[in-house]
């Protein structure tokens, strides 16, 4: 790699030890891959866990007088004050991970957001954009929806971004890697959010390989639910970080465009065959459920306010967690949503990961109803069974405590 004085100084130490440490780490991986020079980025984003490895990675940042000089968003956490109160105690070591990790990441720097889709409300890039974005539904989003540029990043090396204001070129951010490589042929129906959540499940079944590929066949935009699910699921089942959707997407507006005028590597075709495979081997059967998740990712005001229309004025017979950011749970208030689903007897929580160990340990071993894949694979560890259905059917099913089709 060739890098400037500035970032010489910046490897050797001259700018503080936490600054050459990213460095370090940030010249190796480009290395790696191939970089030939750093390049500066205007946002970033770190997909905090709360977790052992995360919470070590930046209070050894902070202990080397770590700052971060684009200050990055960051993922969800848990509301530890809401759930001591409304679920459960949370243990001692919950407690005391959530907040060092918390803590931390104050001090580093970070905007406190707590939300897994920072790329809708508070950290929105623009196309072309280079950013720094680690999150599983965030990177595909901005990279294929907005066309801003960014590699998967992991938490760690996105913190190493925020801190020195830089990433390696390579990958997603060089405009030949952005190209199309394989050609999806979609002849199944896509009607609606719940169907693209299907989608991004069966692709990565179909082709489970590094290539971009382009959705060819989808005539209708989706909402913007609907492509953060696509995205959140194509890169839980696969490990996709871009795509495109011919005739809908910015860097796709035609088939040769998308392909840079060559020849798709392969073709593959996703029908209603194949939707109804992914339907029988994710979703589950009917049963009773003991309780309903959502916000895997983070909900929208949306669909909050369709949570709200479809409950009000009856009762849920389950316990019902509605995850959000904090800006829309307040948007939630202001607009009486809110009030409709506590009176019902659910709770709109925000700040809170639906992947965050100490926080539901009462559902563990025990069966849910949600509308997220995401959700369902992430929970496989802590042996609950989540049956998977589009929203308005999950909430249906909450009331009636069971699911029913």
């Amino acid at each position: 790699m060739k890098l400037t004085q500035e970032q010489n100084d910046m490897l050797n130490g001259v700018h503080g030890e936490a600054v050459a440490y990213s460095m370090r780490i940030q010249v190796g991986m480009g290395r790696i891959f191939g970089a030939k020079r750093m390049v500066p980025i205007t946002r970033a984003h770190v997909a905090l866990s709360a977790q052992d490895a995360d919470v070590w990675f930046v209070e050894k940042m902070l202990g080397m007088g770590g700052k971060c000089k684009i200050a990055p968003t960051v993922n969800p956490s848990i509301d530890l004050s809401y759930l001591n109160q409304h679920l459960a105690q949370i243990p001692e070591a919950g407690l005391d991970i959530v907040s060092r990790t918390n803590e931390a990441y104050k001090k580093i720097g970070a905007v406190l957001s707590f939300n897994c889709t920072p790329y809708l409300q508070q950290n929105v890039p623009a196309f072309g954009e280079v950013v720094g974005f680690s999150e599983s539904s965030a990177t595909p989003y901005v990279n294929s929806v907005l066309g801003a540029r960014t590699n998967r990043e992991s938490s760690q090396s996105a913190l190493c971004a925020a801190i020195t204001g830089l990433v390696p070129e390579y990958g997603l951010l060089l405009d030949e890697n952005r190209r199309a490589e394989i050609l999806v042929e979609v002849k199944a129906k896509i009607k609606d959010d719940f169907d693209y959540q299907l989608l991004g499940w069966c692709y990565p079944l179909v082709h489970n390989g590094p290539e971009v590929p382009a959705f060819l066949g989808i005539d209708e935009r989706a909402t913007p639910e609907g492509f953060m699910n696509f995205g959140a699921q194509l890169n839980t089942s696969g490990a996709v970080g871009l795509y495109h959707v011919v005739g809908i997407t910015p860097e796709a507006p035609d088939e040769r465009i998308v392909f840079g005028g060559k020849p798709p590597k392969r073709k593959v075709t996703i029908g209603d065959e194949e939707l109804d495979m992914v339907r029988r081997k994710i979703c589950g059967g009917p049963g009773k459920v003991d309780f309903a998740m959502f916000g895997c990712p983070h909900l929208t005001i949306r669909q909050v306010a369709d949570i709200a229309r479809i409950c009000e004025g009856k009762k849920f017979a389950v316990d019902v967690w509605v995850l959000t950011s904090s800006l829309t749970k307040e948007l939630a208030q202001r607009m009486g949503l809110q009030e409709i689903i506590n009176r019902s007897g659910g709770h709109v929580i925000a700040d809170t990961c639906i992947d965050v160990p100490p926080c539901w340990r009462p559902y563990y071993g025990g069966v849910g109803v949600t509308d997220s894949p995401k959700c369902a694979y992430y929970n496989e560890i802590r042996k609950i069974d989540f049956k998977i259905r589009p929203l308005g059917v999950a909430i249906e099913s909450a009331i009636a405590g069971e699911v029913r089709l």
